[in-house]
């Protein structure tokens, strides 16, 4: 199968980034909680060694480039870094929408995905997590019983 980069779906993120050895993981927690809140279309720690053997980690996070300042200043608002840099990416995607199925237990959103001959789906984890929660089973459980309620119901709708 041959697909021609100009066919797919890009756009351009920023991504900025900085090392820290000096943190604790809860302060690191909720400088990574801040920066989703913000906007962020991801940010995320890698274990990573530092000078003098230190360990530390490195803190990416990925924006639109018109967020970039205001990634900046919660980066040093709410961590000890004291320099971030900044790489420009171009990104390729697949087609995304949100799904809303009623299910008996509540709405459940699925994102879907396509494109490229591909098309996938994930239910998404809050979702799962409430009613879990509710019911006081598994995770695992209530995506079964979803996937079932779903594919019984879309049969009926065929």
């Amino acid at each position: 199968m041959s697909t021609h980069l100009e066919d797919i779906e890009q756009d351009e993120v920023c991504e900025l980034s900085c090392n820290l050895d000096d943190m604790t993981p809860e302060q690191l927690g909720f400088a990574l909680e801040r920066l989703l809140e913000g906007g962020a279309l991801d940010a995320y720690t890698i274990p990573i060694g530092m000078k003098k053997s230190r360990p530390g980690v490195m803190l990416r996070v990925i924006c639109r480039p018109q967020q970039k300042g205001e990634m900046v200043a919660i980066l040093f608002r709410y961590t000890t870094t004291l320099g971030i840099r900044e790489t420009l990416c171009r990104r390729f995607l697949l087609h995304r929408q949100i799904t809303a199925i009623e299910t008996p237990w509540g709405t459940v959103r699925r994102k879907d995905a396509y494109g490229c001959g591909i098309s996938r789906h994930k239910y998404e984890y809050e979702d799962l997590a409430r009613i879990a929660r509710g019911l006081g089973c598994s995770i695992q459980q209530v995506l079964e019983q979803v996937e079932r309620f779903a594919s019984q119901t879309h049969r009926q709708e065929l």
